[in-house]
């Protein structure tokens, strides 16, 4: 063995190269180097020998101790943390969505993207059960995932569970926008109370007249917001809130839109000069409206029918003294006192024939509320000119309205938070449909005046024109042509609905399931089925 080795530096061979017993090492004598890589040794001993390092079986490989089912908890804990310090919840809070977890996981816990969805859709449960403001948007964007995502989440948590949602609570989400709106920060105290109270009324009024029926909450939130603070002399962009809640901007337009259209079929009901009313003026008469409102909602009407025996012309009286009241009073500044007279006929005012007020009675409250704003706009434009009152005067009529007076008073119960029974049992003197129920209306309206035109246009095509086609000309079907998406042809009435709307006639459609509007399931149903 020995005559093998080879000295690695001077290639000396046999007896030259030995081993030193001392260090264990091998050793050329010629040269006296040590040989490298020539000390292994074999440690043989049976099972009394020196023991290797021990490997142990079943840990996570990234050097700890711990089982892949241990480390997968505490990492699940952690992502719970972290959510719940996020959404701001208490121990309480917290606790309850651990347990929430646990019982939906097993006790098995996750790890991924669809574990912290789970875990933000448990919050939000815990939360709305407690009527906590917690909006799925916020939910959604600290996950990192939209809000159809969160709600089919929603879903299957409360179906598992087997739980039940009491309905959103707007008015403590308006609150906490209304506290939370970086754009509202250097307004006085005293003006976001006002705001406040002013928000939660317009809120409650928008859930009796069903417009947040089957709607997303927070554009609704956001439209109030934005109505207030203009209603307060404090402006704010629409933009600016949606960028705040994280709504999408068209649909607090449409939610804005459709609050100032309850407001102005109210004005339109209830003001004197109601027909004058619409869209473009009623920033300016909304102090009325509200005034109305606040006074129709603390009578004892309901909806039922039962009332007082004060009669809706009190309301009205009532609205009128404090016209005519030195302590509480406003007017309207429309720079056309020619036309002033115009406001204030009352042909729109239905007087119950109980009324103990004469023709000649109301002609002197008339006459009386007539000339009491005519002196009060000739004070305005004297007081307007002096110092302080004019500044104030200048901002008003930027707004149509002089704020001569305090018209808000927060008196009527739908300033505070009530129940929905509550809310649904006040008379607010509009007996209002969900907008979509009325659009839907209107859309069928729509279609049965095709379907009709369409087999007008058949009749004469197969029978040719007659004495009773003339009668009931295509002309005079009332046919909106609101939202078509195609561009129709040069010089003809005719759109691509009517087309279809013939060709389903033609073979045989039933007009109600052409009403439906399932265009393209009729077409494969009847038209391109070989087999029909």
């Amino acid at each position: 063995m020995g005559s093998c080795r080879v000295c690695k530096n001077c290639g000396a061979r046999g007896e030259s190269i030995v081993t030193d017993y001392e260090t264990g090492d091998i050793v050329c004598t010629s040269c006296d180097v040590v040989q490298d890589y020539e000390q292994f040794q074999a440690h043989i001993g049976g099972i009394n020998g020196p023991a290797g390092t021990y490997v142990r079986v079943g840990t996570t490989g990234i050097g700890n101790n711990y089982s892949y089912r241990e480390t997968k908890i505490y990492e699940a804990k952690k992502v719970i943390d972290e959510l719940m310090y996020k959404f701001g919840l208490s121990e309480t809070k917290t606790n309850e969505v651990n347990l929430m977890v646990r019982k939906i996981t097993e006790e098995e816990y996750g790890n991924g993207r669809w574990f912290s969805v789970l875990v933000g859709a448990c919050s939000y449960v815990v939360m709305r059960r407690d009527s906590k403001v917690l909006t799925m948007e916020e939910v959604g964007k600290s996950v990192g995932c939209d809000i159809f995502e969160m709600g089919r989440m929603v879903k299957r948590v409360v179906d598992f569970l087997d739980l039940e949602l009491p309905e959103f609570n707007l008015v403590n989400s308006f609150e906490l926008a209304i506290a939370n709106s970086p754009s509202l920060s250097e307004v006085p105290e005293d003006t976001i109370s006002r705001m406040l109270k002013q928000g939660t009324f317009l809120v409650q009024c928008l859930i009796n007249w069903s417009v947040t029926t089957g709607r997303r909450p927070m554009p609704i939130v956001a439209a109030v917001l934005v109505f207030v603070s203009e209603l307060n002399q404090t402006p704010i962009k629409i933009d600016d809130v949606a960028n705040e809640l994280d709504v999408v901007l068209h649909t607090c337009k449409l939610r804005y839109k459709e609050l100032l259209e309850r407001l102005v079929k109210v004005a339109k009901m209830a003001l004197p000069w109601g027909k004058d009313v619409n869209m473009k003026n009623i920033m300016t008469n909304a102090p009325s409206v509200i005034q109305y409102l606040e006074l129709k909602s603390m009578s004892n009407h309901n909806k039922e029918g039962n009332h007082s025996k004060c009669g809706d012309v009190d309301d009205f009286n009532n609205l009128l003294n404090d016209c005519l009241s030195e302590e509480k009073f406003y007017c309207y500044d429309d720079n056309v006192p020619e036309k002033d007279s115009r406001y204030f006929q009352a042909g729109n005012v239905e007087i119950q024939e109980t009324s103990l007020l004469s023709s000649e009675s109301l002609s002197i409250i008339h006459s009386e509320l007539k000339n009491a704003v005519s002196s009060e706009l000739k004070n305005a434009a004297s007081v307007a000119m002096v110092g302080q009152h004019a500044s104030a005067g200048k901002r008003a009529k930027e707004y149509g309205i002089l704020t001569l007076r305090d018209w808000w008073k927060g008196e009527s119960e739908l300033s505070r938070k009530l129940h929905l029974e509550e809310i649904l049992e006040k008379n607010l003197g509009l007996d209002a449909t969900p907008p979509s129920f009325d659009k839907g209306c209107l859309v069928y309206e729509r279609r049965n005046e095709k379907i009709k035109a369409a087999k007008l246009r058949i009749r004469r095509t197969m029978y040719g024109p007659s004495r009773a086609d003339d009668q009931n000309d295509v002309s005079d079907l009332v046919i909106g042509k609101k939202g078509n998406k195609r561009k129709r042809e040069m010089g003809s009435d005719l759109d691509w609905e009517d087309f279809i709307i013939e060709t389903l006639l033609l073979h045989k459609v039933r007009e109600e399931d052409i009403e439906t509007g399932h265009y393209k399931a009729l077409l494969g149903l009847h038209v391109f089925n070989g087999a029909s």
